[in-house]
């Protein structure tokens, strides 16, 4: 989802299109930076045509900026600013989130303060897009690990290394939103910096009363690190395929070469009967030839000298083939099974200790 929000960019320029509660145009970044009192850098981490794939959440002096996956806003104490790139506010993730924006704003009967609901609002939605992409990809990585319980080929095995480059960017995306909100988390200053509502009353606040917003943003790292623990599972599954299926093939493949020796091994001794009846079927006299048991006794030799060679060779390559996992140099020597006295005890005399 992140990356169908990064296509289509265009050169950045000094405006920006966004979304002011109702009203919807361009606005020149000068305009918002005097009337959101923010410096010309903030913008860069919300302006959708400038590639920041970081997510980021910046406190300031009336307004919390937001980039987060899908979504770049502009909070303040009774206004939402939404920045998106041209065209994406017709999709159906932005729609389902402007609609609970909206919802979430006008329900007071919680008694949030408003930058809290849109916050939660932000929050929820990112969490949706990251449980959506969650659930297609072990979809899709778990109906391709059944197929190669059945079969293994080249296609499916493919389709596992795609599977799982897409599944280590989704992690990564997610590790980052975690990290997002532990970032947020562990500054006291921030949190007490975001109750923009006290701040434009003038309700003064300490540094440690924070406790309804670091609840709000404890919830949500916490759901997005089950997501994280939830693609290291799948990451893990799919090694382990990985090396399992890796496996299966080297022993296929060892398998082939096995046959293959033994092939070369047996035609090995066959050419050595051959080459013994070879050298008395030549066309010279030996004698041998007027023997009425010349014949049988040649072919009897002849099988047993390709027998004796062909079992020789088989026997060695099942000797070299045969190891296991406590098994190590074929050459090195067996500990003995002598016990040794300690030299003291050699060295005293033969009838007993004195």
């Amino acid at each position: 989802m992140l990356e169908k929000a990064m296509k289509g960019r265009q050169p950045t320029d000094l405006k920006l299109r966004c979304n002011v509660k109702t009203i919807s145009g361009q606005f020149k970044k000068s305009d918002l930076c005097s009337e959101h009192r923010l410096n010309p850098r903030d913008l860069r981490k919300i302006d959708s045509r400038i590639p920041n794939l970081v997510p980021t959440i910046l406190v300031r002096k009336e307004a919390v900026l937001v980039n987060i996956l899908h979504i770049r806003a502009l909070v303040k104490a009774d206004t939402v600013v939404l920045f998106d790139t041209f065209g994406s506010a017709d999709s159906r993730l932005h729609s389902v989130f402007l609609y609970h924006l909206e919802h979430n704003l006008r329900a007071k009967s919680s008694g949030q303060p408003y930058e809290f609901r849109a916050l939660e609002s932000i929050l929820l939605s990112v969490l949706s897009a990251l449980e959506a992409e969650m659930v297609f990809i072990r979809n899709l990585i778990g109906g391709l690990l059944a197929e190669l319980e059945d079969d293994i080929d080249r296609d499916r095995f493919k389709r596992m290394l795609h599977y799982s480059r897409r599944l280590a960017g989704f992690q990564n995306r997610a590790k980052l939103v975690q990290e997002a909100l532990e970032e947020v988390l562990e500054q006291d200053e921030d949190l007490a910096a975001m109750y923009l509502t006290d701040k434009k009353s003038g309700i003064p606040r300490s540094l440690n009363d924070h406790e309804d917003l670091e609840v709000l943003l404890e919830s949500f790292s916490k759901q997005v690190e089950e997501i994280v623990n939830e693609a290291e599972s799948i990451q893990s599954n799919v090694q382990s395929t990985q090396e399992i299926v890796e496996l299966i093939l080297d022993s296929n493949r060892n398998a082939l070469l096995a046959l293959d020796l033994k092939v070369s091994i047996l035609t090995m001794g066959i050419g050595v009967g051959t080459l013994l009846a070879g050298l008395f079927g030549m066309n010279l006299t030996s004698h041998y030839e007027e023997n009425e048991y010349a014949f049988a006794t040649m072919s009897i030799m002849s099988m047993a000298v390709a027998g004796i060679f062909a079992w020789r060779g088989l026997v060695t390559l099942a000797r070299i083939r045969k190891m296991g996992l406590s098994a190590g140099n074929p050459s090195q020597k067996k500990p003995s099974n002598r016990y040794w006295l300690p030299l003291p005890l050699r060295r005293r005399p033969p009838h007993g200790l004195s």
